[in-house]
């Protein structure tokens, strides 16, 4: 028989309801982020990322008792894998010139998101939290001291100072 759907909010729902919002909250602030610095997935892809990577491991996460702790371990390995395919499609190399690559940093927000996410359906606040801290520190910081520092055109060459006229109008490059 096939059971009835239940909007009634049962014992411990509550609290997965919870981690659903900080994810699709965490990933929104990643996606905040990118959506400043001009990036094609913002707040409405880091956001589904996170929420999309919190439901998958939440339901065998509810089912454990029937699952096993194998269909979890499974599960987040699916989304470490899948999310590969989102984050490729960030990824370009500029058509001018072989060595440029574009979209790295992007690809690598929308996996710690997913990463971010399945930490929201486990639960852990103060791991998240400061995860989350780290994840948009990093997406503050890293592109303002490299823009500060010389960079080398190709490996094996000097190094050269950074050409302000290749950076952004936002005076930031990825």
């Amino acid at each position: 028989m096939i059971p009835t759907l239940d909007f009634n909010i049962h014992s411990g729902e509550l609290s997965i309801l919870i981690r659903l919002l900080i994810a699709a909250l965490i990933g929104g602030a990643v996606g905040l982020n990118r959506f400043r610095a001009g990036k094609p997935a913002g707040i409405g892809t880091h956001s589904l990322v996170a929420l999309g990577s919190a439901i998958f491991v939440i339901v065998p996460l509810s089912m454990i008792s029937v699952l096993g702790r194998d269909g979890v371990t499974r599960v987040i390995q699916g989304v470490v894998a899948g999310i590969g395919f989102l984050g490729a499609g960030e990824i370009f190399r500029d058509a001018g010139t072989a060595s440029r690559v574009h979209g790295l940093t992007s690809a690598a927000a929308l996996w710690v998101t997913a990463a971010l996410g399945v930490l929201a359906a486990c639960g852990s606040g103060s791991v998240i939290l400061a995860a989350s801290v780290l994840v948009l520190v990093i997406l503050y910081i890293a592109p303002r001291l490299e823009h500060h520092l010389p960079q080398r055109t190709q490996v094996g060459q000097d190094t050269v100072a950074p050409n302000p006229v290749e950076r952004r109008s936002t005076g930031v490059q990825e």
